[in-house]
Protein backbone atom coordinates (compact mmCIF):
# COMPACT_ATOMS: atom_id res chain seq x y z
CA UNK A 1 0.00 0.00 0.00
CA UNK A 2 1.32 3.22 -1.15
CA UNK A 3 -0.67 6.76 0.08
CA UNK A 4 -1.39 9.48 -1.90
CA UNK A 5 1.13 12.17 -1.77
CA UNK A 6 -1.02 15.12 -0.33
CA UNK A 7 -0.38 18.68 1.04
CA UNK A 8 -0.37 19.13 4.84
CA UNK A 9 -2.49 21.39 6.77
CA UNK A 10 -2.90 21.73 10.47
CA UNK A 11 -6.18 21.96 12.47
CA UNK A 12 -5.42 22.36 16.01
CA UNK A 13 -3.11 20.63 17.30
CA UNK A 14 -4.02 17.33 14.46
CA UNK A 15 -1.61 17.82 11.05
CA UNK A 16 -3.83 16.60 8.12
CA UNK A 17 -2.30 15.00 5.44
CA UNK A 18 1.72 14.71 4.27
CA UNK A 19 3.15 11.92 6.39
CA UNK A 20 0.61 12.44 9.13
CA UNK A 21 -1.42 9.30 10.22
CA UNK A 22 -5.17 8.97 8.71
CA UNK A 23 -7.23 11.22 11.55
CA UNK A 24 -10.54 9.87 13.08
CA UNK A 25 -13.18 12.32 13.22
CA UNK A 26 -16.74 11.95 14.67
CA UNK A 27 -19.60 14.57 15.14
CA UNK A 28 -21.47 15.41 18.36
CA UNK A 29 -25.09 14.76 18.37
CA UNK A 30 -26.75 17.31 21.03
CA UNK A 31 -27.37 20.42 20.71
CA UNK A 32 -24.57 22.66 20.08
CA UNK A 33 -25.93 25.37 22.28
CA UNK A 34 -26.26 22.82 25.37
CA UNK A 35 -22.62 23.36 26.42
CA UNK A 36 -22.77 20.73 29.50
CA UNK A 37 -24.26 18.31 26.95
CA UNK A 38 -21.71 18.95 24.07
CA UNK A 39 -18.64 19.00 26.38
CA UNK A 40 -19.55 15.91 28.19
CA UNK A 41 -19.98 14.07 24.47
CA UNK A 42 -16.86 14.99 23.31
CA UNK A 43 -15.22 14.03 26.60
CA UNK A 44 -16.69 10.45 25.51
CA UNK A 45 -15.52 10.85 22.17
CA UNK A 46 -12.03 11.38 23.69
CA UNK A 47 -11.80 8.48 25.69
CA UNK A 48 -12.63 6.48 22.57
CA UNK A 49 -9.91 8.13 20.54
CA UNK A 50 -11.25 10.58 18.36
CA UNK A 51 -8.82 13.16 16.63
CA UNK A 52 -11.37 15.93 15.62
CA UNK A 53 -15.03 16.80 16.43
CA UNK A 54 -17.60 18.85 14.18
CA UNK A 55 -20.10 20.58 16.13
CA UNK A 56 -23.32 21.63 13.90
CA UNK A 57 -23.92 25.30 14.04
CA UNK A 58 -27.55 25.97 13.50
CA UNK A 59 -27.95 29.53 15.05
CA UNK A 60 -26.35 32.04 16.64
CA UNK A 61 -26.30 30.91 20.25
CA UNK A 62 -24.75 27.91 19.33
CA UNK A 63 -22.22 30.07 17.51
CA UNK A 64 -21.19 31.65 20.56
CA UNK A 65 -21.39 28.33 22.77
CA UNK A 66 -17.97 27.26 20.72
CA UNK A 67 -15.89 29.83 22.81
CA UNK A 68 -17.15 27.81 26.06
CA UNK A 69 -17.38 24.32 24.78
CA UNK A 70 -13.27 25.02 22.86
CA UNK A 71 -12.02 25.70 26.53
CA UNK A 72 -13.44 22.67 28.18
CA UNK A 73 -12.00 19.77 25.27
CA UNK A 74 -8.89 18.95 24.13
CA UNK A 75 -9.33 18.20 20.46
CA UNK A 76 -9.42 20.16 17.70
CA UNK A 77 -13.17 21.75 17.40
CA UNK A 78 -14.66 22.04 13.56
CA UNK A 79 -18.16 24.60 13.39
CA UNK A 80 -20.36 22.61 10.30
CA UNK A 81 -22.21 25.39 8.38
CA UNK A 82 -24.68 25.45 5.97
CA UNK A 83 -26.50 28.28 4.14
CA UNK A 84 -25.87 31.34 6.62
CA UNK A 85 -22.05 32.84 6.35
CA UNK A 86 -22.59 35.01 9.10
CA UNK A 87 -22.70 31.72 11.63
CA UNK A 88 -19.41 30.53 9.95
CA UNK A 89 -17.78 34.12 10.77
CA UNK A 90 -19.45 33.57 14.49
CA UNK A 91 -17.78 30.30 15.03
CA UNK A 92 -14.54 31.85 13.57
CA UNK A 93 -14.45 34.47 16.01
CA UNK A 94 -15.77 32.39 18.55
CA UNK A 95 -12.61 30.20 18.30
CA UNK A 96 -13.23 27.13 16.35
CA UNK A 97 -10.25 25.62 14.90
CA UNK A 98 -11.59 24.92 11.41
CA UNK A 99 -15.07 25.18 9.01
CA UNK A 100 -16.61 22.97 7.17
CA UNK A 101 -19.23 24.49 4.70
CA UNK A 102 -20.58 23.57 1.46
CA UNK A 103 -19.80 26.23 -0.57
CA UNK A 104 -22.76 25.33 -3.15
CA UNK A 105 -25.55 26.22 -0.44
CA UNK A 106 -24.19 29.66 0.68
CA UNK A 107 -25.47 31.13 -2.33
CA UNK A 108 -23.30 33.86 -2.83
CA UNK A 109 -19.75 33.39 -4.00
CA UNK A 110 -19.16 37.30 -1.39
CA UNK A 111 -20.38 35.62 1.15
CA UNK A 112 -17.92 32.51 0.60
CA UNK A 113 -15.31 35.40 0.28
CA UNK A 114 -15.64 36.62 3.66
CA UNK A 115 -15.67 33.53 5.45
CA UNK A 116 -12.48 32.63 3.31
CA UNK A 117 -11.26 36.24 4.58
CA UNK A 118 -12.05 35.66 8.29
CA UNK A 119 -10.52 31.73 8.37
CA UNK A 120 -7.65 33.32 6.50
CA UNK A 121 -7.01 36.42 8.81
CA UNK A 122 -7.53 33.92 11.81
CA UNK A 123 -5.23 31.25 10.11
CA UNK A 124 -7.23 27.95 10.47
CA UNK A 125 -8.28 25.62 7.87
CA UNK A 126 -11.72 25.40 5.85
CA UNK A 127 -13.33 21.64 4.53
CA UNK A 128 -14.89 21.65 0.90
CA UNK A 129 -18.24 19.79 1.54
CA UNK A 130 -19.48 19.00 -1.76
CA UNK A 131 -22.02 16.28 -1.71
CA UNK A 132 -25.59 15.67 -3.25
CA UNK A 133 -27.26 18.49 -0.62
CA UNK A 134 -25.01 21.17 -2.10
CA UNK A 135 -24.57 20.13 -5.66
CA UNK A 136 -24.51 23.53 -7.85
CA UNK A 137 -27.71 23.66 -10.31
CA UNK A 138 -26.02 24.10 -13.55
CA UNK A 139 -23.45 21.15 -12.52
CA UNK A 140 -27.33 19.26 -12.17
CA UNK A 141 -27.95 20.25 -15.50
CA UNK A 142 -24.51 19.47 -17.21
CA UNK A 143 -24.49 15.81 -16.27
CA UNK A 144 -27.84 15.24 -16.19
CA UNK A 145 -27.52 13.63 -12.61
CA UNK A 146 -25.70 13.26 -9.39
CA UNK A 147 -22.56 11.86 -10.83
CA UNK A 148 -18.24 11.72 -9.48
CA UNK A 149 -17.59 13.35 -11.93
CA UNK A 150 -20.06 16.29 -10.88
CA UNK A 151 -18.96 16.15 -7.52
CA UNK A 152 -14.95 16.31 -8.98
CA UNK A 153 -15.63 19.08 -10.93
CA UNK A 154 -17.38 21.52 -8.38
CA UNK A 155 -14.81 20.47 -6.11
CA UNK A 156 -12.59 21.80 -8.52
CA UNK A 157 -14.27 25.17 -9.57
CA UNK A 158 -14.37 25.75 -5.57
CA UNK A 159 -10.57 25.39 -4.98
CA UNK A 160 -10.06 27.51 -7.83
CA UNK A 161 -12.19 30.03 -6.26
CA UNK A 162 -9.76 29.64 -2.87
CA UNK A 163 -6.56 29.52 -4.71
CA UNK A 164 -7.42 33.22 -6.12
CA UNK A 165 -7.64 34.21 -2.66
CA UNK A 166 -4.38 33.22 -1.98
CA UNK A 167 -6.09 30.63 0.48
CA UNK A 168 -5.22 26.83 0.11
CA UNK A 169 -5.55 25.57 3.71
CA UNK A 170 -7.97 23.15 2.51
CA UNK A 171 -9.11 19.96 2.89
CA UNK A 172 -12.13 17.85 0.60
CA UNK A 173 -14.93 16.11 0.86
CA UNK A 174 -16.95 14.16 -1.85
CA UNK A 175 -19.55 12.80 -0.28
CA UNK A 176 -22.38 10.25 -1.47
CA UNK A 177 -24.91 7.74 -0.35
CA UNK A 178 -23.99 5.86 -2.93
CA UNK A 179 -21.25 3.75 -1.94
CA UNK A 180 -19.43 3.03 -5.23
CA UNK A 181 -20.05 6.66 -6.15
CA UNK A 182 -18.10 8.01 -3.48
CA UNK A 183 -15.50 5.65 -4.47
CA UNK A 184 -15.12 6.97 -8.00
CA UNK A 185 -15.16 10.79 -7.03
CA UNK A 186 -12.62 10.35 -4.21
CA UNK A 187 -10.27 8.40 -6.97
CA UNK A 188 -10.91 10.82 -9.42
CA UNK A 189 -10.19 13.64 -7.29
CA UNK A 190 -6.76 12.02 -5.90
CA UNK A 191 -5.91 12.35 -9.15
CA UNK A 192 -6.82 15.76 -9.87
CA UNK A 193 -5.16 17.52 -7.14
CA UNK A 194 -3.25 17.13 -4.28
CA UNK A 195 -5.35 18.95 -1.30
CA UNK A 196 -5.96 15.97 1.49
CA UNK A 197 -9.50 14.59 1.46
CA UNK A 198 -11.96 14.02 3.82
CA UNK A 199 -13.28 10.61 3.52
CA UNK A 200 -17.05 9.51 4.42
CA UNK A 201 -20.10 7.52 3.08
CA UNK A 202 -22.68 10.40 4.40
CA UNK A 203 -26.29 8.99 5.58
CA UNK A 204 -24.60 5.52 5.43
CA UNK A 205 -27.42 4.27 7.97
CA UNK A 206 -28.00 2.15 11.26
CA UNK A 207 -24.59 0.67 13.03
CA UNK A 208 -25.16 -2.79 11.41
CA UNK A 209 -25.60 -1.47 7.68
CA UNK A 210 -23.55 2.00 8.20
CA UNK A 211 -20.69 -0.21 9.04
CA UNK A 212 -20.67 -2.09 6.19
CA UNK A 213 -20.71 0.78 3.75
CA UNK A 214 -18.45 2.63 5.44
CA UNK A 215 -16.01 -0.27 5.60
CA UNK A 216 -16.33 -1.08 1.94
CA UNK A 217 -16.39 2.16 0.91
CA UNK A 218 -13.31 3.57 3.48
CA UNK A 219 -11.79 0.53 3.10
CA UNK A 220 -10.86 0.36 -0.70
CA UNK A 221 -10.14 4.14 -0.95
CA UNK A 222 -7.57 3.29 2.01
CA UNK A 223 -6.18 0.17 0.92
CA UNK A 224 -5.65 2.30 -2.84
CA UNK A 225 -3.89 5.32 -0.64
CA UNK A 226 -6.19 7.73 -1.03
CA UNK A 227 -7.49 9.45 2.11
CA UNK A 228 -6.29 11.86 4.94
CA UNK A 229 -8.87 11.99 7.62
CA UNK A 230 -12.42 10.09 7.91
CA UNK A 231 -15.39 9.99 9.32
CA UNK A 232 -18.02 6.62 9.71
CA UNK A 233 -21.05 8.59 9.50
CA UNK A 234 -23.72 6.11 11.49
CA UNK A 235 -27.65 6.97 13.18
CA UNK A 236 -26.38 5.91 16.58
CA UNK A 237 -23.87 6.66 19.18
CA UNK A 238 -20.63 9.14 17.91
CA UNK A 239 -18.54 6.81 19.98
CA UNK A 240 -19.50 3.66 17.59
CA UNK A 241 -18.12 6.36 14.87
CA UNK A 242 -15.45 6.85 16.37
CA UNK A 243 -14.48 2.89 17.07
CA UNK A 244 -15.66 1.61 13.69
CA UNK A 245 -13.36 4.32 12.18
CA UNK A 246 -10.73 3.25 14.45
CA UNK A 247 -10.98 -0.40 13.91
CA UNK A 248 -10.72 0.34 9.74
CA UNK A 249 -7.54 2.03 9.98
CA UNK A 250 -5.97 -1.08 12.59
CA UNK A 251 -7.08 -3.56 10.40
CA UNK A 252 -5.26 -1.51 7.40
CA UNK A 253 -2.39 -1.10 9.35
CA UNK A 254 -2.85 2.60 8.87
CA UNK A 255 -2.67 3.53 12.76
CA UNK A 256 -1.38 1.93 15.91
CA UNK A 257 -2.80 -1.12 16.66
CA UNK A 258 -3.49 -0.84 20.30
CA UNK A 259 -5.51 -3.51 21.38
CA UNK A 260 -6.88 -6.50 19.02
CA UNK A 261 -9.22 -8.85 20.09
CA UNK A 262 -9.79 -11.95 18.32
CA UNK A 263 -12.59 -14.27 18.96
CA UNK A 264 -14.11 -17.56 17.72
CA UNK A 265 -18.23 -17.33 16.36
CA UNK A 266 -19.24 -19.91 18.76
CA UNK A 267 -20.71 -23.28 18.42
CA UNK A 268 -21.83 -26.19 20.57
CA UNK A 269 -18.57 -26.99 22.08
CA UNK A 270 -18.89 -23.40 23.90
CA UNK A 271 -18.95 -23.27 27.28
CA UNK A 272 -18.98 -19.90 28.87
CA UNK A 273 -20.66 -16.39 27.99
CA UNK A 274 -18.10 -15.74 25.51
CA UNK A 275 -20.11 -12.89 24.33
CA UNK A 276 -19.82 -10.94 27.55
CA UNK A 277 -16.05 -11.61 28.24
CA UNK A 278 -15.63 -10.16 24.44
CA UNK A 279 -17.83 -7.10 25.20
CA UNK A 280 -15.93 -6.15 28.24
CA UNK A 281 -12.93 -6.28 27.33
CA UNK A 282 -13.30 -4.32 24.48
CA UNK A 283 -15.07 -1.49 26.51
CA UNK A 284 -12.06 -1.78 29.04
CA UNK A 285 -9.26 -1.54 26.63
CA UNK A 286 -10.46 -0.64 23.05
CA UNK A 287 -9.40 2.94 23.04
CA UNK A 288 -6.32 2.17 24.31
CA UNK A 289 -3.82 3.30 21.46
CA UNK A 290 0.15 1.43 22.99
CA UNK A 291 1.25 -1.05 23.35
CA UNK A 292 -0.03 -3.36 20.40
CA UNK A 293 -1.53 -6.45 22.12
CA UNK A 294 -3.60 -9.66 20.46
CA UNK A 295 -5.65 -10.75 22.59
CA UNK A 296 -7.71 -13.74 21.56
CA UNK A 297 -11.02 -15.13 23.46
CA UNK A 298 -11.73 -18.58 22.40
CA UNK A 299 -14.91 -20.60 23.49
CA UNK A 300 -13.04 -24.04 24.20
CA UNK A 301 -10.25 -25.80 24.02
CA UNK A 302 -10.69 -27.03 20.01
CA UNK A 303 -9.79 -23.40 18.79
CA UNK A 304 -7.78 -22.39 21.47
CA UNK A 305 -4.19 -22.34 21.61
CA UNK A 306 -4.18 -23.78 18.29
CA UNK A 307 -5.92 -21.50 16.05
CA UNK A 308 -5.09 -18.36 17.99
CA UNK A 309 -1.14 -19.33 18.75
CA UNK A 310 0.06 -15.87 17.01
CA UNK A 311 -2.20 -14.43 20.00
CA UNK A 312 0.04 -12.04 22.71
CA UNK A 313 -2.50 -13.70 25.31
CA UNK A 314 -5.98 -15.11 25.39
CA UNK A 315 -8.05 -17.82 27.01
CA UNK A 316 -9.54 -21.57 26.06
CA UNK A 317 -13.25 -21.97 27.82
CA UNK A 318 -13.82 -25.05 29.66
CA UNK A 319 -16.81 -25.98 31.42
CA UNK A 320 -15.16 -26.40 34.77
CA UNK A 321 -11.81 -24.99 33.99
CA UNK A 322 -10.14 -22.60 31.59
CA UNK A 323 -6.97 -22.00 30.22
CA UNK A 324 -5.02 -18.96 29.65
CA UNK A 325 -2.03 -19.20 27.04
CA UNK A 326 0.49 -17.00 25.52
CA UNK A 327 1.69 -17.20 21.74
CA UNK A 328 0.02 -20.08 21.78
CA UNK A 329 1.61 -22.56 24.89
CA UNK A 330 -0.83 -22.65 27.82
CA UNK A 331 0.65 -20.57 31.21
CA UNK A 332 -2.05 -21.44 33.75
CA UNK A 333 -5.25 -23.34 34.10
CA UNK A 334 -8.16 -21.05 35.93
CA UNK A 335 -11.45 -21.93 37.31
CA UNK A 336 -14.18 -21.26 35.01
CA UNK A 337 -15.32 -18.11 37.00
CA UNK A 338 -12.27 -16.50 37.59
CA UNK A 339 -11.29 -17.05 34.09
CA UNK A 340 -12.56 -13.33 33.32
CA UNK A 341 -10.36 -11.81 36.18
CA UNK A 342 -7.73 -13.78 35.44
CA UNK A 343 -7.33 -12.85 32.05
CA UNK A 344 -7.52 -8.72 32.84
CA UNK A 345 -5.41 -9.35 35.04
CA UNK A 346 -2.77 -10.50 32.87
CA UNK A 347 -3.53 -7.78 30.26
CA UNK A 348 -3.00 -5.02 32.84
CA UNK A 349 0.15 -6.52 33.91
CA UNK A 350 1.30 -7.10 29.80
CA UNK A 351 0.60 -2.78 29.66
CA UNK A 352 2.11 -1.60 32.59
CA UNK A 353 5.69 -4.23 31.35
CA UNK A 354 5.07 -2.54 28.63
CA UNK A 355 5.18 0.74 29.67
CA UNK A 356 8.28 0.49 31.57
Amino acid sequence: MKRRKSREITLGTVKIGGRAPVSVQSMTKTRTSDIAATVSQVHALEKAGCDIVRVAVPDLTSARAIRKIRQEIQIPLVADIHFHHHLALKAIDSGADGIRINPGNINSREKVREIVTAAKEHSIPIRIGVNAGSLEKGLLRKYGALTPQALVESSMNWIRFFEDMEFCEIKVSLKSSDCLSTIQAYQMAARAYDYPLHLGITEAGTPFTGTIKSCIGLGVLLFQGIGDTLRVSLTGSPVDEVRVGREILKTLDLREKGIEIISCPTCGRCEIDLFSIVRKVEERFSALTYPSLKIAIMGCVVNGPGEAKDADIGIAGGKVTGLIFKKGKVVKKVREKDLMKALFSEIESMIEGNKG
